[in-house]
């Protein structure tokens, strides 16, 4: 088992941050790969982040509302 730090993907070269909008997993649920899990405006956009690995989101580090920097960790996953 290993942990997974997810982070704010860059979506184009302007953008610097993105606001966590809605969380739509809590800490403790099962997530499969790819499938969504957290939208974050952007650049006067929402986008969707997928969950880059299959496993248990043990840790959202990004709280909704938060603005946060292109990089920077939003969520941790454990992988089994």
């Amino acid at each position: 088992m290993s942990e997974i730090t997810m982070v704010l993907p860059q979506y184009g070269m302007g953008m610097q941050d993105g606001e966590i909008v809605r969380w739509l997993k809590a800490e403790g649920e099962r997530v499969t790969e790819g499938e969504i899990l957290v939208e974050v405006e952007a650049a006067k956009t929402t986008v969707e982040v997928p969950a880059p690995v299959s496993g248990t989101l043990v840790r959202i580090v990004a709280a909704e509302g938060e603005t946060i920097d292109v990089r920077a960790p939003m969520a941790v996953i454990s992988t089994d």
